[in-house]
């Protein structure tokens, strides 16, 4: 693999992620932060506020991209580098893939999140296992109406794709 040559605009970026991390523990937050950049300009900025807003998915990866969406007014961050403290959960990294990001630098490994007791090796375990055998029990329920909805978003002509 090539050597990734990183920028002063690169470690500015990386740093404003980490000094927002550092100030949401001071806030009670998470020690999460995350910047969202387009061209060269922040369009968002996130932090960890899962305890502050009873959320389990407010962090700050998702904070961000809510924020980041809302400002452009569009649900595709294409061309958006992210900047985050730390890497990506399973959740965030989902989120991000969907939000088409170009690119997500992050500071923090999963093996730094893991030993402060933020571990998402578990998920990825959870998510290899056969349906019913998982802590949470995926069950699927055959012969419902679900496939209605599904039918209408296949015929509908003015859907907007995703």
């Amino acid at each position: 693999m090539e050597s990734i040559r990183f920028t002063d605009q690169d470690r500015h970026f990386m740093k404003m992620a980490c000094d927002l991390a550092t100030e949401n523990v001071d806030r009670g937050g998470g020690p999460f932060g995350a910047v969202i950049v387009k061209n060269g300009e922040v369009i968002a900025t996130g932090t960890n506020s899962v305890t502050i807003d009873n959320d389990p998915t407010a962090h700050a990866e998702v904070n961000a991209i809510r924020q980041a969406c809302s400002g452009i007014n569009n649900f595709k961050l294409e061309g958006c580098v992210v900047y985050t403290s730390c890497e990506p959960c399973p959740m965030c990294l989902s989120a991000l893939y969907w939000a088409g990001v170009s690119r997500i630098y992050y500071g923090n490994t999963a093996a730094d999140a893991d030993r402060i007791n933020f571990g998402d090796a578990f998920i990825y375990r959870e998510i290899d296992k056969p349906h019913l055998e998982r802590a949470i029990p995926c069950i699927h329920m055959d012969g419902t109406d679900a496939i209605e909805a599904f039918n209408r978003w296949e015929a509908k002509e003015d859907k907007t794709e995703y």
